[in-house]
């Protein structure tokens, strides 16, 4: 079943320009990966917080996606940059509502 994710990232503000290119660095990467259909990003400045939507073939896809994201080292590293634990959310998309 198709899915919305949202992830939410808090940054502290003087990481806040860094994890944005970190950013502009992987999501190419994410975009391409396998049942990622879209990413759109929204930034509110005045908090440092990165929004992120997603939309993936399933959740089993999302959930792969971040775990080759754990291996890699890149949650533990964007982790230290951030004010606060990043917030998923998953949605089931649903047509009949």
């Amino acid at each position: 079943m198709t899915v919305m994710v949202t992830a939410e990232f808090k940054m502290k503000p003087e990481s806040a320009e860094t994890v944005i290119q970190t950013m502009i660095e992987i999501l190419p990467d994410t975009r391409a990966y396998d049942g990622c259909q879209e990413i759109k990003s929204y930034y509110e400045p005045d908090t440092h917080t990165l929004l992120l939507v997603e939309i993936w073939e399933s959740s089993e896809h999302q959930q792969k996606y971040i775990g080759w994201r754990v291996e890699t080292g890149l949650v533990a590293s964007v982790s230290e940059m951030l004010a606060a634990a990043p917030a998923f959310r998953t949605f089931e998309i649903r047509s009949d509502i």
